[in-house]
């Protein structure tokens, strides 16, 4: 009778040493996986040079004003129409589709300030340098399929003692905030503010509700400061004043304590509210004033654009942008939008374009097939599972930026690297404690009131 039993050599699997360390048992068969981690590098690699291959994120531009583009809105319930302002007081809605212009409203005299919608999409509020606050009746504008030219009338209009510097709408409630010098709560079409807001500063920039933590709104003032106000108390809440001038908010619509500002120092601060004693994160790359800022639907990134005309795209981990737009054309960005598909980004700028753009520059667009869409994720997998190669990391950072970007980013890092290197010689040549180290994020943040 013979018996068949399993032996292994521990030598094949045993370490030559007094230690219990074993081997991990392989498979030497050449035709199963020949090369496995080898052939998924080369994949890696090349799955990376085809995305910059195929990286061509410009769209459409939309073509129209007279005037510098102002500022942009996004429709609360209708991704296909988009709404923009203009310096002389033109309101455009665009059908985003089609990429036309589907009515043109002359909103105000002179510059639009700000606009925002009520919750149910049917109310366009706008308030611009002629001091009024206009209700424009948005069901006719959207259900008109092709452009028209006759008069537009509001139908309600509020005239106001002040300049409005910005205004924003309540996610539920019939209640809107301005901003201007100072910040002031009002109730549906009444005529009167229900509610006045002050904390010692000249003027209020930008403002913008927390469209989840529904009566938590923030502000950014004229002298630094950032201000949270809860409309369910008489008072504002808290206060931080950072080094320069913030132009615009945005908060996170998956975290609702979670909040952006873009600042005049190049920078954008991500900060929570809860704790304004340093931010979360810094968002570095811009080489100018960063005018505008927006979450994406889903709260992991954020698009900025700034006086360099440039648009970036950062994750919200991180401090570096994975993104960076710009064209010969496209001059001083005024404001930026992620639409509410994630799928694209809209940027307005002064020479009166309104651009539209891919959310991800190599994205392909339209159906795609079973083995199209698997092919992708395959691709998308290995490229997480090789980021931290260098070839691959090199690849897929690697940008090519105008050459005044370059120029300004490269006098910036000698400025930085300048003055690390000089307080460094200072802590090292005086008496210890005299130059203490304060962390980057600490030096933000100049003062803190509650």
């Amino acid at each position: 009778m013979k018996v068949k039993v399993l032996s292994r050599n521990p030598d094949r699997y045993s370490r030559e040493t007094s230690l219990d360390i074993h081997k991990l048992p392989r498979n030497y068969d050449p035709a199963l996986h020949p090369f496995e981690a080898q052939r998924e590098y080369t994949r890696a690699l090349n799955a990376v040079k085809l995305e910059r291959v195929f990286a061509k994120p410009f769209l459409a531009s939309l073509d129209g004003h007279s005037d510098m583009v102002a500022l942009l809105q996004k429709h609360p319930t209708q991704l296909s129409s988009l709404f923009s302002a203009a310096a002389d007081g033109v309101i455009k809605q665009w059908n985003i589709p089609l990429r036309t212009c589907t009515r043109t409203i002359q909103g105000h005299e002179g510059y639009v300030r700000g606009m925002t919608f009520t919750p149910d999409g049917e109310t366009l509020i706008s308030v611009g340098d002629d001091k009024n606050i206009r209700f424009w009746d948005v069901n006719p504008l959207l259900n008109s399929p092709e452009a028209t030219t006759e008069a537009v009338v509001a139908k309600h209009s509020i005239i106001t003692k002040y300049v409005v510097a910005g205004v924003s709408h309540h996610a539920k409630k019939p209640l809107f905030a301005t901003c201007g010098d100072s910040c002031l709560l009002w109730e549906g079409e009444r005529n009167e503010p229900i509610h006045k807001y002050d904390w010692g500063v000249d003027t209020l920039s930008a403002i913008k509700f927390n469209p989840t933590q529904t009566n938590v709104l923030g502000a950014c003032a004229n002298d630094r400061s950032i201000i949270l106000y809860d409309i369910r108390g008489g008072s504002p809440i808290r206060k931080a004043v950072l080094g320069l001038r913030s132009n615009a908010i945005a908060w996170n619509p998956m975290e609702p304590f979670v909040f952006v500002v873009a600042n005049e120092d190049y920078n954008s601060y991500m900060f929570d509210m809860r704790r304004l004693k340093k931010p979360l994160n810094i968002f570095m790359d811009h080489v100018s004033a960063v005018i505008d800022v927006d979450f994406s639907p889903t709260g992991k990134e954020i698009v900025t654009g700034s006086y360099d005309k440039t648009i970036r795209i950062f994750e919200v981990e991180k401090g570096r942008s994975r993104e960076v737009y710009h064209t010969k054309r496209m001059q001083r960005l005024t404001s930026v939008l992620w639409t509410m598909d994630n799928k694209y980004i809209i940027s307005g700028s002064d020479e009166m374009n309104i651009r539209l753009w891919k959310a991800r520059a190599w994205e392909k667009l339209g159906v795609m097939r079973t083995r199209e869409r698997d092919a992708m994720n395959y691709n998308e997998a290995l490229k997480e599972k090789f980021a931290h190669f260098p070839q691959v990391k090199r690849i897929s950072r690697h940008r090519q930026v105008p050459k005044h970007v370059y120029q300004a980013k490269k006098e910036l890092v000698t400025i930085k690297d300048s003055k690390k290197r000089k307080e460094g010689n200072r802590r090292a040549h005086t008496k210890p404690g005299t130059v203490p180290f304060v962390p980057e994020r600490q030096k933000t943040i100049l003062s803190e009131q509650e």
